[in-house]
């Protein structure tokens, strides 16, 4: 039997973050993708082996899980450069959508190839056990278990066309086992909890807590008490970064003339270390911080509303932590609200790399304590 890989993977709204095997390998898309009717053309074709993969991730791809099959799609940092790139719509549910299979499916193909699966020519067969999760209203609605029967006891193929290094590899993925986790449930199991989940925030285990997990399309709140995720309390919202991205980047486009080539741009202008909020107009530094501190404010007020309405509810609540891609976007906003208004003690994650990949690392946290769990059960002597 074919030897199972540990997959733990988050298919952001921004990009999906994927950790395999035993902590060996880490990587990051963007989470956009463009259809591509033929193999596209290579400028330098012989330069193709020289060039970095995820910079090239042409795929085909075969699933009975996808309502459009066998199409071919360019992933990633290759399709924002396409005019026909596709982001996540707000409002779509992430459990529905082909984009998300299509993602989460070239993420295991790229660390297939790389990995010592059996491969007969250019075919590898590839086994995973995944962790993966989706937003607290969608596990609440039920989609979990239909997310997990679309990806388990099926083949799905993976095909690089024109791809560098892998160019002619096919990959047939196949799921030993499916785990999918609501994502506030694993930002809890991430903050107190090491990778072997030994208790590492004591301070935290026996505290009452609010997660404000602030993704691209959506917001969950899960409330943490006894030790556990209160279900009934915990909430999912339709509201999250996306639509302010995309409003930010088509106002550049109107009042600046700059094309940006997706909300991920937008996100780099908003957070990094220099030059911040500045984008370059005919070759001179232009500050943007009318666009961005108006739409993100607005927008913080929003988030803001969520937090005061849940706090109120659970009144004994002792701290909130805000998590997540959005949260990262949105912290300086939140901060400063909260300090002029209701003053919540309200905790985020400085280390921004640490907020980005936490539902990634529960994710590796949770699965990999599923298989030792398992292993253990299989190797303890049968009762007689």
């Amino acid at each position: 039997m074919t030897k199972s890989r540990i997959a733990a993977v988050d298919v952001g709204n921004d990009s999906i973050k994927a950790i395999f095997g035993e902590l060996e390998y880490e990587m990051n898309i963007p989470n956009i993708v463009a259809r591509d009717t033929e193999d596209r053309p290579v400028i330098g074709i012989e330069e193709l082996d020289t060039k970095e993969p995820l910079d090239g991730i042409h795929i085909k791809v075969h699933s009975p899980a996808l309502k459009e099959n066998n199409l071919i799609y360019r992933v990633g940092n290759l399709a924002a450069k396409s005019n026909n790139a596709v982001e996540l719509d707000p409002g779509s549910s992430k459990s529905e959508e082909d984009q998300t299979l299509i993602m989460l499916l070239a993420a295991l193909a790229l660390d297939a190839v790389k990995g010592d699966f059996p491969r007969t020519k250019n075919v590898i067969d590839a086994n995973y056990t995944l962790g993966t999760g989706l937003p607290l209203r969608e596990v609440k609605e039920g989609k979990d278990a239909g997310y997990r029967s679309k990806l388990i006891g099926s083949v799905h193929q993976v095909e690089f066309l024109v791809t560098p290094k892998y160019q002619g590899l096919k990959v047939n993925i196949k799921f030993n086992e499916v785990k999918v986790y609501p994502e506030g449930f694993a930002a809890f199991i991430n903050l107190v909890m090491d990778n072997h989940l030994k208790i590492i925030n004591k301070d935290l285990i026996d505290k009452r807590i609010l997660i404000q997990d602030i993704g691209g399309l959506s917001t969950d709140i899960a409330v943490i008490k006894n030790r556990n995720v209160d279900d009934d309390k915990a909430q999912g919202f339709n509201l999250g970064v996306s639509e302010s991205l995309e409003a930010i980047r088509e106002e550049i486009r109107t009042k600046h003339g700059v094309e940006l080539d997706s909300r991920r741009d937008v996100v780099e202008i908003i957070t990094r270390k220099n030059d911040r909020n500045h984008i370059m107009v005919k070759g001179s530094r232009t500050s943007v911080h009318d666009i961005t501190d108006r739409i993100l404010l607005d927008l913080a007020k929003k988030q803001y509303r969520l937090l005061r309405n849940v706090w109120q509810k659970n009144s004994q609540t002792e701290i909130c932590y805000f998590v997540g891609g959005g949260a990262h976007v949105l912290k300086d906003y939140l901060k400063t609200l909260n300090n002029n208004l209701d003053g919540y003690n309200i905790e985020f994650f400085e280390d921004d790399k640490e907020s980005i990949w936490m539902m990634a690392n529960a994710y590796y946290k949770l699965i990999t304590d599923f298989v030792r769990r398992t292993e253990k059960q299989k190797a303890a002597p049968a009762k007689s």
